[in-house]
């Protein structure tokens, strides 16, 4: 598998007033983009997109439920690592042993994902991202 760079890092939070105080505010982090609670930025310098993902919309990208399972550690942060083949790499992931939370798909904005949860407890994601990429002429990762 060959990572070509980070797509996407974003703190899994539960509470965002005080996550927006703290990021918006205190750190002065743009967060120009985003639905509902997740709020996120395309123009911080060392990602492509940085966002506050709360726990309950990573619970339902993962499990399809609002509600984190309670034998699965609850991640702090997600962080994605762009690939060209995410059925590939995740394959190889599994031959190295490790556990994947679900298996290749695809989300509503377009990009191609496959989770799990790093020996830290992040949870990681090996991804494709058709916005990411000039030639794709996809629409942005997240929508309104």
């Amino acid at each position: 598998m060959e990572v070509q760079f980070v797509a996407s890092i974003a703190p899994i939070i539960r509470d965002l007033d005080a996550a927006q105080a703290f990021y918006q505010r205190a750190l002065g982090l743009s967060l120009e983009g985003g639905g509902g609670d997740y709020k996120y930025t395309h123009r911080l310098d060392g990602t492509k997109h940085f966002g506050l993902w709360p726990l309950a919309e990573a619970a339902t990208a993962c499990f399809g439920t609002p509600e984190w399972p309670d034998d699965v550690p609850i991640p702090q942060a997600s962080v994605e690592f762009e690939v060209r083949d995410v059925p590939a790499a995740a394959d190889e992931l599994k031959a190295k042993g490790y556990r994947l939370i679900h298996e290749p798909q695809t989300e509503p904005w377009g990009q191609i994902t496959a989770r799990l949860l790093s020996p830290e407890g992040l949870l990681i994601a090996v991804c494709y991202t058709p916005a990411f990429h000039d030639d794709s002429g996809a629409r942005p990762l997240v929508t309104e």
